[in-house]
Formats: structure tokens, C-alpha cells, sequence
């Protein structure tokens, strides 16, 4: 069977996950990891242009499923992704993803992307852009408690951004620590495993809680955080699921990307409405004050927004011509008279018959 060769408007840039892999590996994950901040970081220095609404989310025992939208008004971009903790213990991702950028001036796509990798790798840029503005001056120390999926990447991201150069490493399965400690072995990093939350915060001035259960849950308990720590707090992103014990919370300056979805999803859930909280957008825009004092406890409390995934597509969007990683996929019907597209098929049956 032959059929007519996609059209001149057919066809959209794919970055598959070999692709994405490729453009890590050929950038360097650490200077990836920089780029990809400062594009974050000039996209919520214009957060105002933003289309902003939270996340539209489609719950279940199992999960969630969610779509995140967002637009600068010249360029619309969505996220789809999971998050089924369960899923590892199926051999399977517990959050994957795709994403899209499309012309708002007609609609057209201009990317699609896989987002699985690039969701590891935006979440972590944006944790340390955040602990470059709230973490104290000169921390050299973080404690990662949970190593899963996204340990590594939070890891070398501070690493790079902020200058950490010792990661302390806990999770209730010993496994995941060790896969993390040989992840990182050569990575510049000096690694300590550690048997305990207990343990993995001694001397730490960035605590980084990633956990993946969908739960109330207290990962960090009040007496473990002293004065002067910045935590990073990205475990809990939906409703039900939080990390923190809430007297951490009322004694810290608390720090959040869009306040109506993190009051629903954040660890922010477990307070009143109208608790005070900064929008990370306004420190990057000079708006608000970050860190006050060497002794405030600050917490970025990360659920993950939309405009994130943006800056990640239109990061990897400006590497396709850097790097030539992606594929042309015939996605869109282009028939030679756009309002012809039964007489497309028509031709294309005909041809087919030949």
C-alpha cells in the first residue's frame, strides 16, 4: 500500500526518550541542569504573562493522572503525567510524562517531547533554583531523604547550582540508597549513606524529603531541623500526601510556585487557608524578600507547576537544531485544500488501489 506522503505542515519535531538521553548526555548533565534553571528562572521572573490554573487532576486508589497547562500568549504548552507509587513494585515508572508546545497564533504543534527524564530533570532545577535564592550562604551539606527516581538529579542539580558538595542519603529501603551511593560514585560528590532521617540530617544545611508514598506522612519531625536549614520539600504534590510535620511549618518562612494548587496539593494542606506563604515568583523578581537571617528555617514547599514543563519544552525545543536529536513525526493532517480532508482520504484509498 502506498499513501501520499505527509504534507509540508504534516510534520512536528519528536524528542523521543533515546533522544532525550542523547541531548543529556552530549550537553553534560550538570550543564544541562544550569541551562535548564536559567530558563526556568527567566520564565518566573515573567510570571505575570503566565495563563495560570492548577493542574486538572483525575484521582483514583492507585494514583493520579494530570494534565498541566500553561500559556506566555505566543506559546501554549501542556504536560501529561502520572503518579502511581505502586507502579515500582510492577516494574514500572512511578511517574511518566509527555508534553506538547504549540503556536498559539494557529494552533500548531512545534514540539512534542517525552517528559519522563525531562521531569526528573526540570523538578530538580527548579528545587536548587529555589535553594539558590532561600538555602544559607555557603551550605556545603544536604541530606536526601528518599532515593528514588529522583535523587540523583536533585543531587547533582545543588550541586551545580549551589555548590553542595556532600550528599547525606536515606531511605527505608536500603536498596534505593545504595543504587543512588553507586549512581554517584565519580560525580564530584562526597556520599554518605545513612541509616536513618535521624542520621542523614547531622550537619546538613538543605534537607531535600522526596518520598513517594501518597499519604499523610511525617518524614521530618520538628525536633530533627534546627535553626538556619533550608528544606526542600517535593514529596508531597497531591492531596492526602505530605512530608513535614506541621510545627515545621508554622516556624518557617514558607516559600511555594502557584499558592491555589499548593494549598490543595502541598504541604501547606495541613494549614489554615490563609496562612501566610511567598510565591517563589516574586524573590526571582525582586517582589520578596527570600531568606531573612541566617537562623530563619526557610521550605520550598514543590508541588510542580506548569510553567516549569514550559520552561523545559522551550529548553529543549531551543536544543534541536544545537544537538539534531529528534525525529519528524507525521502528526497533523495536511490536505492540498485545508477544507478537503475527506477528499485526503478519498486520494489516499485511491492511490492504495493502484
Amino acid at each position: 500500500m502506498t499513501i501520499t506522503a505527509p504534507g509540508p505542515l504534516s510534520l512536528v519535531p519528536f524528542v523521543s526518550v533515546e533522544h532525550m538521553m542523547e541531548i543529556v548526555l552530549d550537553i553534560g548533565v550538570e550543564r544541562l541542569l544550569s541551562e535548564l534553571a536559567g530558563y526556568i528562572e527567566a520564565d518566573f521572573a515573567r510570571w505575570e504573562l503566565f495563563d495560570k490554573t492548577p493542574r486538572v487532576a483525575a484521582h483514583s486508589a492507585e494514583g493520579v493522572i494530570e494534565l498541566m497547562p500553561t500559556s506566555d500568549g505566543e506559546t501554549y504548552g501542556f504536560k501529561y503525567v502520572n503518579g502511581h507509587p505502586k507502579n515500582t513494585r510492577e516494574g514500572r515508572q512511578t511517574v511518566t510524562a509527555f508534553g506538547m508546545l504549540a503556536k498559539v497564533s494557529d494552533g500548531y504543534p512545534v514540539l512534542l517531547s517525552e517528559m519522563t527524564i525531562l521531569t526528573a530533570l526540570r523538578t530538580a532545577a527548579t528545587s536548587a533554583l529555589a535553594g539558590k535564592y532561600l538555602a544559607p550562604p555557603g551550605s556545603r551539606v544536604m541530606a536526601m531523604i528518599g532515593n528514588g527516581a529522583q535523587c540523583e538529579f536533585q543531587a547533582l542539580a545543588f550541586k551545580a547550582l549551589c555548590g553542595i558538595d556532600t550528599v547525606r542519603l536515606y531511605d527505608i529501603d536500603p536498596a534505593a540508597t545504595r543504587k543512588a551511593a553507586r549512581n554517584l560514585a565519580g560525580s564530584g560528590l562526597t556520599v554518605v549513606p545513612c541509616g536513618s532521617s535521624e542520621e542523614a540530617v547531622l550537619g546538613a544545611q538543605i534537607i531535600t524529603t522526596c518520598t513517594a508514598d501518597k499519604q499523610f506522612a511525617t518524614i521530618l519531625t520538628d525536633n530533627l531541623v534546627g535553626s538556619g536549614v533550608h528544606i526542600n520539600a517535593i514529596g508531597g504534590d497531591c492531596p492526602g500526601k505530605t512530608e513535614l510535620h506541621r510545627d515545621i511549618l508554622l516556624r518557617a518562612g514558607i516559600f511555594v510556585e502557584y499558592t491555589p494548587q499548593t494549598r490543595i496539593e502541598g504541604e501547606i494542606q495541613q494549614l489554615p487557608p490563609d496562612h501566610p506563604v511567598t510565591e517563589f515568583w516574586q524573590v526571582v523578581a525582586g517582589r520578596a524578600e527570600g531568606r531573612r537571617d541566617a537562623a530563619e528555617v526557610t521550605v520550598f514547599d514543590s508541588v510542580g507547576f506548569a510553567t516549569e514543563d514550559f520552561s523545559a519544552l522551550r529548553y529543549v525545543r531551543d536544543q534541536l537544531l544545537r544537538t539534531g536529536k529528534y525525529t519528524q513525526l507525521d502528526l497533523l493532517a495536511d490536505p492540498d485544500e485545508p477544507r478537503d480532508l475527506y477528499g485526503m482520504l478519498l486520494r489516499a484509498g485511491f492511490q492504495a488501489a493502484a
